[in-house]
């Protein structure tokens, strides 16, 4: 029988093993003194990964957000056209894919239905199929030309936290190893990149520490009902995580959405009553990052004057920020494309102290399973 360990939950187990899942899943594979990504389970030949005309990426629930963030990854370090589907809705919309594409299938337990029917529907097609699973020799895994395991270790809650982050870093170092079979990046610049990669174990241990505070912002808002996510860019699919986690753990109803669309529809509904949640983080060596990240704060602003009550995942030393949101939990400082997996977490834990406050299954929400074998 699966351990607790000593917590009181598995959900929170989990999260609290998100370092250790992230050192495994990308530690074997790199080599910061030689600057390479090792894949060697991708088991498509360079010829092929060179003369890739897209990707198309195809998973559900929060395989599909780790999907999404892994669509900025791909785009903004190889330069390639990305594709990300909704594994129930592929097949009713007549991909359009075939020879000369990827489709990486993503699912934790490797035996999602709606996402093994969508892997024969690509292959079918004459696409590559490379799956992301978190279990070895699942159906998923078998019937695919490549396999990226992640090795966060067994997942027992419903909720997924540990197989995100983890779906997240290899979407990244798949990212790298494509750049870097593709010649787009010098050896240091690969090693600068691999640095930051191995750097986030640690900033996890961080981020972990800000328990009380969301335990805390938890319990001031247990009976709230409706709470509004937002992020832009590779952010936006955090929001939708976020949202998610907070729907199937506590009941309570939340919605994911682009920061900049809210003021086509949503804003309306922006009051007293709705929590925001927005994230806010910055990479001041990024001028993309630094753009949103001033955007941000300005529609922050706007939701002031709506009386909005502003909860912010900040970057660590934010104090600009810190004056305008009701609350602000911090994150460290890391690149643009990894800083989701740093902010997903504070996001996680609210979700599991909203349940526990609730008095709450934590492990076992209703209506609700691990693993989806049945479309």
């Amino acid at each position: 029988m699966p351990d607790k360990n000593g917590f009181p939950h598995f959900m929170l187990k989990e999260i609290c093993e998100q370092p250790k899942g992230v050192l495994d899943t990308v530690s074997p594979r790199v080599s910061l003194d030689e600057g390479i990504v090792r894949l060697d389970d991708v088991r498509i030949g360079p010829e092929e990964l060179r003369a890739l005309r897209r990707i198309n990426i195809v998973a559900s629930g929060t395989s599909r957000h780790a999907g999404m963030a892994g669509q900025y990854m791909i785009q903004e370090l190889v330069n390639l056209p990305v594709d990300v589907d909704y594994a129930s809705e592929f097949e009713y919309r007549n991909p359009l894919i075939g020879p000369g594409e990827i489709t990486i299938v993503i699912t934790q337990s490797g035996e999602t239905a709606d996402t093994t029917s969508a892997q024969r529907e690509a292959k079918a097609k004459g696409s590559r199929t490379i799956a992301i699973s978190n279990v070895m020799d699942s159906t998923i895994a078998r019937e695919a030309d490549g396999v990226l395991y992640t090795h966060a270790g067994p997942e027992i809650s419903i909720a997924s936290t540990k197989a995100f982050t983890a779906q997240m870093a290899v979407l990244y170092l798949f990212a790298l190893y494509l750049g870097q079979v593709r010649g787009k990046f010098s050896r240091e610049q690969r090693r600068l990149l691999i640095r930051e990669l191995l750097e986030l174990p640690r900033k996890i241990e961080t981020v972990l520490k800000v328990a009380s505070d969301c335990e805390a912002l938890a319990g001031r808002y247990r009976n709230t009902q409706d709470f509004l996510f937002l992020g832009r860019a590779v952010h936006y699919p955090i929001a939708m995580d976020g949202a998610l986690k907070l729907k199937e753990v506590s009941y309570v109803h939340a919605e994911g959405y682009p920061t900049g669309e809210t003021k086509h529809g949503p804003n309306a509904l922006i009051d007293e009553n709705l929590p925001v949640v927005i994230l806010a983080t910055r990479d001041c060596n990024d001028p993309g990052s630094m753009l949103r990240y001033e955007k941000s704060l300005s529609n922050i602003r706007g939701f002031k004057q709506q009386s909005a009550r502003v909860i912010a995942i900040a970057c660590e030393g934010d104090g600009e920020l810190s004056k305008i949101a009701d609350h602000t939990v911090m994150v460290p400082h890391a690149p643009e494309l990894l800083l989701p997996i740093l902010e997903i977490i504070p996001l996680q834990l609210f979700a599991y102290y909203m349940a526990v406050a609730k008095g709450l299954d934590v492990d076992r929400p209703r209506n609700l399973v691990k693993s989806v074998t049945r479309e």
